[in-house]
């Protein structure tokens, strides 16, 4: 997994692609930079295979990471068992454009 910066100390990044992937989890998809949803992507990715995984120890990883319960909820009673047949591979990334007020790359970022 490649660290991105994006120009932020740690713990606003961290808390950056915490609030990225709660709403992910909790909308179904997001918008944002091409950068920010790549990191994002694995992030939630792995959510998903916890939520999958469903034990008490995968509960707890996931709720010490998101900062929403209702969205863990959601994770496991909803998004995991979607995918339940499903090896990897969660999420697509669509590219959408430029942003017009910077011209950053901007993509959508979504459950399949």
């Amino acid at each position: 997994m490649v660290l991105r910066k994006f120009d932020r100390r740690s713990g606003h990044r961290r808390a950056m692609l915490r609030n990225l992937t709660t709403s992910i989890i909790l909308h179904g998809k997001i918008a944002t930079t091409e950068a920010k949803a790549k990191q994002v992507r694995g992030i939630a990715e792995k959510m998903v295979t916890l939520g999958k995984r469903g034990d008490l120890h995968a509960r707890r990883q996931v709720l010490a990471y998101l900062l929403d319960e209702t969205a863990a909820k959601k994770l496991f009673e909803e998004i995991a068992p979607r995918y339940s047949e499903r090896p990897g591979g969660y999420t697509r990334l669509l590219k959408i454009g430029m942003r017009r007020g910077d011209a950053a790359a901007v993509a959508v970022l979504e459950f399949i």
